[in-house]
């Protein structure tokens, strides 16, 4: 299913429109030729990474089906924009529509290509070292599908969409447990996943020092031991002591917790396939686009 057809992302659209637009755009009204037809330049403004042409159409045609967009070659999902001021396409339709949808396309175009942006300079700043850098559910409220969209389109890959494709058990699920009983209390929930039914993406649990890492690898079924704000040292130590037991390629080692782009070269040399970093989504900056008048 395209992305511009999830339901959730309409369902968001729309609201976007309603909230922006209310019972009418009081200024573009008072424009005596309201419905003629304008053509706009879209531009970047700034470097960055592209992201949102399956969804710019949408957003457009929320207002008027007249309006068109024609993108040119660099506005494609994952292009790096280099050297701003570029256009990014032409759009044309009826004067007043356009004018009213402008905010909110921009707003999403804009939003989307920041999450792109910050996630390339992560996957960039890892590159060589077969890391790869995910997102996390630490995203904005109902924009969850095209934010995990945004990072695809930067390079990034995808966590869990949800707490219901993926088991994760973190520190919180796993409290008063101690880490001599770790292992069979895992062992335990597994089964009872197992008894359930459910048939999870993968499987996850959350190591808070080298010991749970020790128990952790004793239990047969978990895909990845997330590493929750251990030291580059600590790190180190799990991927041997993870290779010493012959694990190495059916348990995945995860880094969360403090990663940035100072520090995400150093937790990829340690040997972790996977590096999990909020901030792709909660902190991204909007890049500068805009939309001017022919």
């Amino acid at each position: 299913m395209s992305l511009a057809d999830d339901g959730t992302v309409a369902q968001l659209i729309a609201l976007a429109k309603r909230e922006d637009l209310g019972a009418g755009d009081l200024t573009s009204g008072l424009l005596p030729q309201a419905g003629a037809i304008a053509d706009f330049r879209l531009l970047a403004k700034q470097r960055g990474v592209f992201a949102g042409r399956e969804i710019a159409p949408r957003v457009l045609n929320a207002y008027d089906p007249a309006i068109l967009i024609e993108w040119n070659a660099v506005a494609t999902d994952g292009a790096a924009i280099e050297s701003p001021p570029v256009e990014l396409a032409l759009i044309r339709g009826p004067l007043g529509a356009v004018l009213s949808a402008e905010r909110v396309m921009l707003n999403f175009l804009q939003r989307l290509s920041g999450v792109a942006t910050l996630t390339r300079a992560f996957v960039n700043a890892a590159a060589g070292t077969g890391a790869k850098i995910l997102d996390t559910r630490k995203t904005t409220p109902g924009w969850r599908a095209l934010e995990k969209y945004a990072v695809r389109c930067g390079g990034g890959d995808n966590h869990r969409a949800g707490l219901f494709d993926a088991v994760l058990i973190k520190d919180n699920h796993l409290a008063g447990i101690p880490t001599d009983r770790l292992a069979e209390a895992v062992f335990q929930m597994l089964n009872a996943l197992s008894a359930s039914g459910a048939a999870p993406a993968f499987i996850e649990v959350e190591a808070t020092d080298l010991a749970q890492v020790d128990q952790l690898l004793k239990v047969v079924g978990i895909d990845v031991i997330l590493l929750d704000n251990f030291s580059i040292a600590a790190m180190r130590e799990a991927v041997a002591l993870r290779d010493g037991v012959g694990l190495r390629g059916k348990v995945a080692l995860e880094a969360s917790g403090g990663v940035s782009l100072a520090t995400v070269r150093a937790i990829a040399e340690t040997g972790v396939e996977r590096i999990s970093v909020g901030q792709l989504t909660h902190s991204a900056a909007a890049i500068d686009l805009s939309l001017e008048r022919i």
